[in-house]
């Protein structure tokens, strides 16, 4: 069994393909997913099911709920024995499943793998993060409800996802490729116009291309909406790096 957390959650089990109907069982799915392999209490899933507003019978409601959930397991795939892919013990349950199924846990271990590897060898880092970014296919936990954890869930593979961006342009700058990832680096700094680590690597890219011009009215542009948008000035990273360009020093990445 696979389960699919980055974009509208889907499981798998060889060429079986389902959607979980309800977003409680959604909730429930991502929830256990998120953490495989370890337990997850009663009391956490009744928050992330219902948060301060937890029906009276909240612990026969949530027994109800995964009572239902590995019904659907068994029945939609004809296997009776993934009834077992969720355990109960007296406080909390379980899903057993390897991390390498659950597509979140195996995009931050590929994170992990080439942020170690990016100095060393910034061609496998590429393909590390390649194939770690292929996997989202929309916003993470797309349709796993409103729960806090679900909630921070989504912030931190957001931002892990963001990160792995940056690592990927910095490994192919490592590689030469400056001329190429220019487009890219304009959409995704169109797209988050305030991060400036973006805005960096995009008037390096620029820069390393020969369009100074380009660069420095990129850098420009993100000074003011940083002023307009936050009222701040961009932080040391970008400005010494635009003093750079203004200078026409060498490259340094």
């Amino acid at each position: 069994m696979k389960i699919y957390l980055l974009g509208s959650q889907e499981l798998a089990d060889e060429h079986v393909s389902l959607q979980i109907p309800g977003e409680k069982l959604r909730a429930i799915v991502a929830t256990l997913a998120l953490s495989p392999n370890r337990p997850v209490s009663r009391n956490d899933l009744i928050d992330e099911l219902w948060g301060e507003n937890p029906p009276r019978n909240a612990e026969n409601s949530l027994h109800g709920h995964i009572a239902r959930l590995r019904r659907i397991l068994a029945a939609r795939t004809g296997r009776d024995d993934l009834r077992d892919l969720i355990g109960t013990s007296n406080f909390s349950y379980m899903l057993s499943l390897p991390e390498s199924d659950i597509d979140a846990s195996l995009f931050c271990d590929l994170v992990r793998r080439a942020a170690a590897l990016r100095a060393s060898d910034p061609a496998e880092a590429v393909t590390l993060l390649t194939e770690g970014l292929g996997l989202w296919r929309g916003p993470a936990l797309l349709d796993a409800g409103h729960g806090m954890l679900c909630r921070m869930a989504y912030t931190r593979l957001t931002e892990t996802r963001l990160t792995a961006y940056e690592q990927l342009f910095d490994a192919r700058f490592a590689l030469g490729l400056h001329r190429s990832i220019v487009t890219e680096l304009e959409q995704l700094h169109a797209q988050y116009p305030l991060r400036e680590r973006f805005c960096e690597q995009l008037i390096t890219a620029l820069y390393s291309s020969g369009r100074q011009a380009e660069a420095l009215d990129a850098y420009h542009r993100t000074r003011q909406r940083l002023s307009h948008g936050l009222g701040l000035e961009p932080g040391h990273a970008l400005q010494a790096r635009f003093h750079e360009i203004l200078r026409q020093d060498p490259v340094r990445l």
